[in-house]
């Protein structure tokens, strides 16, 4: 049962005015329209898919009627950074200026995993050793950093602060995970001698008595898809980002186990299995060394056919850990609270592996299978993953609950069928693929709605794909790439976002740069932390900043800073890749086409969300560069091309560096 709030009978567009109005901005159609949908969609209990471009507004249209909705809603996003944005600008800003509206419920909440608060009590009682032993205080080369962490947490106890990881001083995961436990270590707040002042808890409540809940995408999933209960009841949830919606679900579906996490399950339970009939803990130990020997003999990679070897040494995993699990005494009532801590917590190891173990080794056809490569110190893992995640999605998320999907880039070549059919809203004619079979009865009511942008494409930027140049190969960047890509920066004389397939590209192109033009600043990701990078590229306009992923997505730099985006290839999924190439041979085996749905697809996507980079308000011009010829030539082209904004477009070399050199002038 989804409690109900309070609530108003203003229209959601009096609301959204009064908003707009308070935070000093402009009403814009696009928001307005997109308001309106959310709000009938929210009360018709329909799916809602809304590309809102850059400069929309979407958070406002999508906040106010939330706001307005009788029942809670769910924020779920997919970055920290949006997160961040909602829960301290957005939110703040807006509950201040609709607080004349009468009835509303402004109150909300931010939601993360267990695993993201600082936990008392592993810092106040210490860190288990590998027998069990409470340590209190950390050693070696992170003591100084872990200690100030537990200083930290302290002192956000005291002054009600909520614990979270990001308000936490500068880390490392190595140094988080001595403060903090994930929710098979947690003790549980009924057990806790700190229950009462748990950042988790504390945040758990919270979100109990808010109206609006935002939350990330993983948290979601595991809460919807799962089955392991995180957030409150809703009846709403919007999904922000939602482009990225099939990545994150399938990576909070992934698990992963190597040799190493069973060794050290098995430590830890050697103390509270020492009583147990033979030597549970020892049986764990040895079926370790079983699966590192099979490890050791299967090519890393995607495994469609499991060795015998291999697959007998999951058996031997899953049942050892599940033989130690049954060795555990059970809790004594009146038990010290640090004993139950390394028991938990020592359990809580077990439990993961057996539950992975026993995945991996049921090979279902639903899952792919892979190995790791082995990477300086990290011996190689095996992994499992989800080969779809429609089904789930649709069962256990869009069947009981109302969903508006939000992104700037959710029409995939022109239209919403390939995301639709990715969440399993869009029925297609073939049984057995990715995506929902058509004669399937369950075919859930949705609408899309592109609300456009405020930007106009076509007069602010230029899409110049360089269709003289060969096509990329295998080796990487060649010579006529690099001599493109200095000469198109020299014209604008830096102001230059370069966005790589693979970080020794990123490199290879700032080398070149820097010997050809050593007057502009030339930065390569991996030369310091992002928000360095960044703050550096704003600061300095005849900068060029090179990158992979994350700046394909994560970058916001409107202005001058960027007036030329090179995209040096198309970027679809590495061959090799274990799950996509896995979802492209499924896609092809029941009768579809695996490179458009997984591969073509995959690639619109990175490369509409690149393209975004350029243009971020109404007054930025430049132009986007695509270095490979195949969005001109190949057949796929189309397609890709119809994902990318609006841009006027080009195949001329000299009219694109005449264009780039008037903007140097300009700028």
């Amino acid at each position: 049962m989804v409690p109900e709030t309070a609530t108003t009978s203003a229209p959601v567009s009096e609301v959204l005015a009064q908003a707009v109005s308070g935070l000093g901005g402009q009403q814009r159609d696009g928001q307005v329209q997109m308001a309106q949908e959310v709000a009938d969609a929210m009360e018709q209990g329909r799916h809602l898919l809304v590309q809102a471009g850059t400069g929309t507004g979407k958070s406002l249209g999508y906040l106010v009627p939330a706001m307005l909705h009788d029942k809670r809603v769910v924020v779920a996003t997919a970055t920290l950074a949006l997160q961040h944005q909602l829960v301290e600008r957005d939110l703040p800003r807006l509950v201040e200026a609709v607080k004349g509206v009468p009835g509303l419920d402004t109150s909300y909440a931010v939601l993360k995993g267990r695993s993201n608060y600082a936990c008392l009590h592993r810092i106040r009682a210490g860190v288990p050793d590998d027998q069990g032993t409470l340590v209190d205080v950390p050693t070696g080369s992170m003591a100084e950093k872990v200690l100030e962490l537990r200083a930290w947490a302290e002192e956000e106890s005291e002054q009600g602060g909520s614990g979270e990881r990001d308000n936490a001083p500068r880390h490392t995961d190595r140094e988080w995970r001595q403060v903090a436990v994930n929710h098979r270590e947690c003790l549980g707040a009924s057990k806790c001698p700190f229950g009462a002042e748990c950042f988790a808890e504390l945040a758990r409540e919270k979100a109990q008595r808010s109206h609006l809940i935002v939350t990330n995408h993983s948290l979601l999933a595991i809460d919807a898809i799962e089955d392991v209960p995180m957030i409150p009841d809703y009846d709403t949830v919007v999904i922000d980002e939602a482009h990225e919606l099939v990545a994150r679900v399938t990576q909070a579906a992934t698990d992963e186990l190597g040799a190493g996490d069973i060794e050290r399950a098995a430590r830890r339970s050697s103390r509270w299995t020492a009583d147990a009939d033979g030597d549970p803990a020892g049986d764990l130990e040895d079926a370790a060394a079983a699966l590192a020997e099979a490890i050791e003999a299967t090519p890393p990679g995607r495994i469609d056919q499991v060795s015998t070897q291999l697959a007998d040494a999951l058996v031997l995993v899953r049942d050892a850990a599940r033989a130690c699990l049954s060795a555990y005494p059970r809790e004594s009532p009146g038990g010290d609270s640090e004993g139950d801590a390394g028991r938990t917590q020592a359990k809580g190891m077990v439990q993961e592996v057996f539950v992975n173990a026993e995945r991996m080794a049921a090979g279902s056809d639903r899952d792919v299978l892979w190995l790791g490569e082995a990477r300086d110190r990290f011996p190689a893992r095996l992994h499992v993953a989800p080969l779809q995640v429609w089904g789930p999605m649709r069962d256990k998320l869009l069947t009981d609950k109302t969903v508006i999907f939000t992104s700037a880039t959710l029409m995939l070549g022109g239209d919403f069928s390939a995301v639709a059919t990715s969440l399993g809203l869009k029925p297609t004619e073939r049984e057995g693929s990715l995506v929902a079979p058509a004669d399937d009865d369950t075919a859930l009511p949705w609408k899309g709605l592109d609300v456009g942008s405020p930007f106009d494409y076509g007069q602010q930027s230029i899409l110049y794909v360089a269709r003289h140049l060969p096509q990329p190969g295998r080796d990487g960047l060649g010579q006529a790439q690099l001599d493109e890509i200095c000469d198109l920066v020299d014209q604008l004389d830096g102001r230059t976002l370069g966005l790589f397939s693979s970080r020794r590209a990123a490199e290879t192109a700032a080398e070149a740069v820097r010997a050809r033009l050593p007057h502009l600043t030339t930065l390569a990701q991996g030369d310091a932390q992002l928000p360095e990078l960044a703050k550096q590229f704003v600061e300095d306009p005849h900068t060029c900043l090179f990158g992979t992923l994350s700046l394909w997505q994560g970058l916001d730099v409107p202005g001058d800073t960027c007036q030329l985006v090179i995209i040096d290839r198309i970027p679809f999924p590495r061959p090799d890749d274990p799950l996509m190439s896995a979802r492209a041979k499924a896609a092809d085996n029941a009768g579809g086409n695996g490179f458009m749905e997984v591969s073509a697809t995959h690639a619109a996507l990175l490369m509409a969300q690149g393209a975004g980079r350029l243009i971020r308000t109404t007054t930025d011009r430049g132009v986007v560069a695509v270095l490979d010829p195949r969005l001109e030539t190949a057949r796929y082209g189309r397609f890709l091309k119809a994902s990318l904004p609006p841009m006027w477009s080009t195949t001329d070399p000299a009219l694109v560096r005449q264009a780039l050199k008037r903007l140097g002038q300009a700028s």
